[in-house]
């Protein structure tokens, strides 16, 4: 492929504002229709990026390259099936598919049509998140804490598939494992899905992931800290910030503290721990996670040597391991 990628935005929401936002500002993308089924936001957002408006993605079938799909989950699989069998590239907004069974659906037509499909997992593309990529990461213990005030958005799905399934995507990827179990609880307050949820996920390797999602909080948090037996990390996503613990290089602190016990004089009030620690703050580059999740959406469009950041097969492992979950919470009964 020679030349812009033709790209278009489906859906003229929050989301679809910002795709469309990104691919007009990338060197490498031509910007040529908004689609949403009502005409009047397909013409506002559109209007905002000079490109035509649509409210039908078989008027664009034959007039783009790659396509973001930015609508309700509900909707993804019946948007994604003309793109997918015309053999043009698409990246969903997360989580892929309403249900694993439409998950499937759609990794089956991309794997049929020999298309690319990138899922919108942009947590993934977070700085904190790539920064932790450069460490060689095996993590025994994953604690993930992510709450929000109310965002009257996303009601179609509750707190799991709208605000965990970000947490979920990045564990399955630090684990690197097959899950084995997983215990939940969950709260519905507002609707008639849950706003509050507990998870605890078991991988066949051992590692364990706890991890907490609510929509009722009073403020936005969203932290993760991983154990390893090579060192700990504390990442925060909101602030973009990090911290690696390490033992002393320069010490052998189990050694040092078995020799002070031998010897009947070891203190523990006597010993700074700061002092047989290496802490340093991760290396954090300040990207913008849409745009890096788009430019390796649109290099996976030109080059099939690429992936992109999220593929499809684990957009609907994170699917599948946030049915587990939900699963779990309505085995579990309140009494």
């Amino acid at each position: 492929m020679s030349g812009r990628i033709r790209t278009a935005v489906v859906g003229a929401g929050k989301m679809g504002s910002i795709h469309a936002k990104v691919y007009s500002q990338l060197a490498e993308s031509e910007l040529v229709a908004i689609v949403d089924a009502d005409p009047a936001k397909a013409a506002q957002l559109a209007q905002q990026h000079g490109c035509p408006a649509c409210t039908d993605c078989a008027e664009i079938l034959d007039k783009v390259d790659a396509v973001t799909i930015a609508t309700p989950t509900t909707t993804h699989l019946h948007l994604a099936r003309p793109f997918l069998r015309n053999r043009i590239p698409v990246l969903i907004e997360k989580p892929l598919a309403s249900s694993v069974r439409e998950g499937r659906k759609i990794v089956s037509l991309a794997r049929r049509y020999d298309t690319v499909v990138a899922v919108g997992h942009s947590e993934r593309c977070n700085p904190v998140v790539q920064a932790m990529k450069r460490f060689s990461i095996e993590p025994k213990f994953i604690e993930a804490h992510r709450v929000s005030p109310y965002p009257f958005r996303s009601t179609d799905v509750g707190v799991v598939l709208d605000i965990m399934i970000h947490d979920i995507d990045i564990v399955l990827s630090l684990a690197n494992s097959k899950v084995r179990r997983v215990d939940a609880v969950g709260v519905n307050v507002i609707d008639g899905s849950e706003d509050i949820c507990n998870a605890r996920i078991l991988f066949d390797n051992g590692c364990i992931a706890n991890l907490t999602a609510s929509r009722l909080a009073l403020k936005t948090e969203r932290r993760v800290h991983v154990f390893t037996r090579q060192a700990y990390l504390s990442v925060d996503y909101l602030k973009k910030t990090g911290i690696v613990i390490k033992a002393d290089p320069n010490k052998n602190v189990v050694e040092w503290i078995r020799q002070q016990r031998q010897r009947g004089d070891f203190n523990p009030a006597s010993v700074n721990w700061l002092d047989l620690l290496h802490i340093e703050p991760l290396e954090i580059d300040d990207k913008e996670p849409i745009r890096l999740e788009q430019e390796a959406f649109l290099r996976a469009v030109r080059d099939r040597a690429f992936t992109p950041e999220v593929s499809a097969e684990e957009g609907l492992a994170a699917l599948r391991c946030a049915q587990q979950i939900l699963r779990a919470i309505k085995k579990h009964r309140w009494r």
